[in-house]
């Protein structure tokens, strides 16, 4: 197995995630099979319990692994499925060499950091770099590991080390360190920086790695003098100094990497020159000029709880984006607070109240994305009965589901005091009820999580005709809460339909409102199987109907041709 590792000095933030997805990105067109492997020093077992405010958003996978956002940029750049463990927690490792303390199987040896954490680590490396994540046979030809955080981070060094270690063992010709670095320019003096890098560089020295290439992140690109800095200080060859300066969108950062060469600096240095070829990004170009050259837009509002972090809804806006440009049309998404179009906010922020309303009525669709605990619930119930009853496009996932469910309830069924248990334990209309595989102890690991079975219970429904007119779709899910199915029969009389449930009949998956433009609900997450160049069904629904084509659509798409 082949490795190139992504590290990252100065700050976090950087864009090591994108630098490690677009090196990826090349050396498949290369024609090389790549696997990815995240490594989140945090000590928490996985992303599950950590706040979108802090963290960015919880990413699912299909084996139902809750994991860090930047998994997602592996999966929608390579075009792979990744499972829970090409995500390495320093809980996870702590965890399994506790686990195996207690079993005694260090026969009494003191066990500590190094060599029992570090050979763990090695271990989880070596054993997940051969799991095929393309769908086939057999090992990719490279792992692109990422390490999280900044080198130096007290955090990190169990990992440093291990890394060093594996360097060691698999040889020269099977490492390749690319180190992530920022190149300031301090606005008094108009001068690019090296000196963080410098440092940067000097202490992952001090730690036992040299890297190969530097990527350098900086606003503007990078002076041929300032290179020569780098390349003298830091002892890397000026052609392996790369340049990731700031671009129009993210997918011209592969065309970047190949424009400077990287595959070569790092075919040569993993001795893979002669079995690799000339790397093809024709599709990756023309989606980038493309995207650049969108002069339409239309206008999403998305309402949420985590408005103020975008992206605590990073795989919406993507699957926003991937269903935008396949309409030809550029996304621009209104972010509104739900808390904002509540009739408290009236009255105590009426500057606030009014421009959210406003910005709602502009809107050419409306979005109600996943969250957990009741602030902003009435929001969005407000936001989903101004679409329903002005026949604006809508779509609601996970919460956005429930939160339409609820309006319904109330406005159409006149159930005043109609709710969530979640909201409102006490409701005497409950619509949506906790799931009862759950616990109600324990928050890591007990949703319903991962990929699950659809069945669309007609094919005369919108999102059976986007989804090819299939019978049914595997989509990822993240919740605790289900529509209570006794009360589905009263709903459903009064017009709402349930046209996707699951094997059992008993969670409803989809809901759709007959003689309205798009207003859709839908349980599972649509947002983390989305790809450039393969939208969403329910996003590409959505934009499709935002902009007047779905009818157009789906008559030259009846029969059932992708």
């Amino acid at each position: 197995m082949k490795y190139v590792l992504v590290t990252g000095g100065v700050v976090s933030g950087l864009g090591k995630g994108v630098t490690a997805s677009s090196i990826g990105v090349v050396l498949l067109a290369c024609g090389l099979r790549v696997t990815s492997i995240k490594i989140d020093p945090y000590l928490n077992t996985d992303a599950g319990t950590m706040s979108p405010f802090e963290h960015g958003e919880v990413f699912v996978l299909d084996d139902g692994g809750e994991v860090d956002l930047d998994l997602g940029n592996y999966e929608r750049f390579l075009d792979v499925t990744l499972t829970r463990d090409n995500n390495i927690t320093t809980g996870k490792i702590y965890q399994s060499v506790l686990e195996k303390e207690r079993r005694g199987d260090y026969l009494g040896k003191t066990v500590q950091v190094v060599p029992h954490i570090t050979d763990a680590i090695k271990d989880w490396i070596e054993s997940v770099s051969l799991i095929p994540v393309d769908g086939k046979e057999g090992p990719a030809d490279v792992c692109v590991i990422e390490l999280g955080g900044t080198v130096g981070d007290i955090e990190s060094m169990p990992f440093i080390e291990a890394l060093r270690q594996l360097f060691f063992s698999v040889g020269q010709d099977n490492f390749c360190l690319v180190h992530v670095s920022l190149v300031p320019v301090l606005g008094v003096v108009g001068e690019q920086k090296t000196k963080p890098t410098q440092h940067s560089v000097r202490e992952l020295r001090a730690l036992g790695l040299t890297p190969h290439l530097l990527a350098c992140r900086s606003a503007q690109p990078l002076l041929e003098n300032t290179k020569q800095k780098l390349s003298q200080f830091c002892h890397v060859p000026i052609g392996n100094i790369l340049n990731i300066h700031d671009v129009p969108n993210i997918w011209h950062i592969p065309l970047l990497l190949r424009n400077q060469s990287v595959h070569e600096s790092i075919l040569k240095q993993l001795d893979l020159t002669s079995v690799a070829k000339s790397p093809d990004l024709q599709e990756w170009t023309s989606r980038a000029e493309t995207f650049d050259n969108l002069n339409n837009t239309v206008r999403i509002a998305m309402v949420g709880k985590y408005v103020g972090l975008t992206d605590s809804y990073l795989s919406v806006v993507k699957a926003l984006l991937h269903a935008c440009i396949a309409c030809s049309l550029k996304p621009k998404v209104d972010w509104i607070a739900a808390t904002d179009l509540e009739e408290d906010s009236a009255l105590s922020m009426p500057e606030a109240h009014a421009a959210a309303w406003k910005t709602l009525k502009d809107a050419s669709c409306v979005l109600v994305p996943g969250g957990f605990g009741d602030r902003g619930v009435r929001g969005m119930i407000l936001a989903a009965k101004y679409a329903r009853e002005n026949k604006v496009p809508y779509l609601g996932i996970c919460l956005g589901m429930q939160i339409s469910v609820i309006e319904f309830a109330i406005n159409v069924l006149g159930l005043e005091r109609a709710n969530s248990e979640e909201f409102d334990s006490q409701t005497p209309d409950p619509v949506v009820i906790f799931m009862p595989e759950g616990s109600k102890t324990h928050m890591g690991s007990t949703m319903r999580l991962g990929s699950r079975r659809t069945l669309f219970q007609t094919r005369d429904c919108l999102i059976a005709k986007l989804y090819h007119n299939s019978d049914y779709v595997d989509e990822r899910h993240r919740h605790r809460y289900e529509v209570n199915p006794d009360m589905v029969g009263m709903i459903e009389d009064a017009g709402l339909r349930f046209v996707g449930k699951d094997e059992t009949g008993k969670r409803m998956e989809v809901l759709e409102l007959p003689n309205h433009p798009f207003y859709v609900g839908v349980q599972f997450h649509p947002e983390f199987k989305s790809r450039p160049g393969r939208p969403s069904a329910p996003f590409l629904g959505l934009i499709l109907a935002a902009s007047g084509q779905l009818e157009g659509y789906l008559r030259t798409h009846q029969n059932g041709s992708p």
